[in-house]
């Protein structure tokens, strides 16, 4: 499927920012930095299971149907229940605190997430 693959990050706009809003610490905020995530993406039809790997052997793992409500956590280890949807090819989390839009644009993974008024965009490549 269209979003099924491993992906490594490879740039990032507004982390310190953003990671700061969903109330990381600062200590976390400077490890994380500069790591290079991998998300690894499992679609089939309508059903995903997105995982991202950290550094260190960390990971967060979402598994969600297209239109059905589903608890996610986030990077921040906060926990929430939202419908996925998908809106012209681009899988959209939307709840009243967070969003959320990924797609893929010329084989790589964009995704921009909006919390407490800031965007963070992270473009990541396909390595599997």
């Amino acid at each position: 499927m269209a979003f099924t693959g491993k992906y490594e990050i490879e740039s990032e706009k507004n982390y310190d920012e953003f990671m700061k809003c969903l109330g990381l610490s600062s200590d976390r905020i400077e490890k994380g930095r500069n790591f290079k995530v991998i998300s690894e993406i499992q679609q089939d039809g309508q059903n995903f299971t997105w995982s991202q790997h950290y550094p260190g052997g960390h990971s967060i793992s979402n598994s969600f149907t297209i239109g059905k409500e589903t608890e996610m956590e986030t990077v921040g280890n906060k926990k929430f229940k939202v419908t996925v949807k998908m809106e012209g090819g681009k899988v959209v989390v939307d709840s009243a605190n967070y969003h959320h839009i990924a797609e893929i644009v010329n084989g790589k993974l964009v995704e921009v997430s909006t919390f407490g008024g800031v965007n963070y965009e992270r473009v990541s490549k396909k390595v599997a």
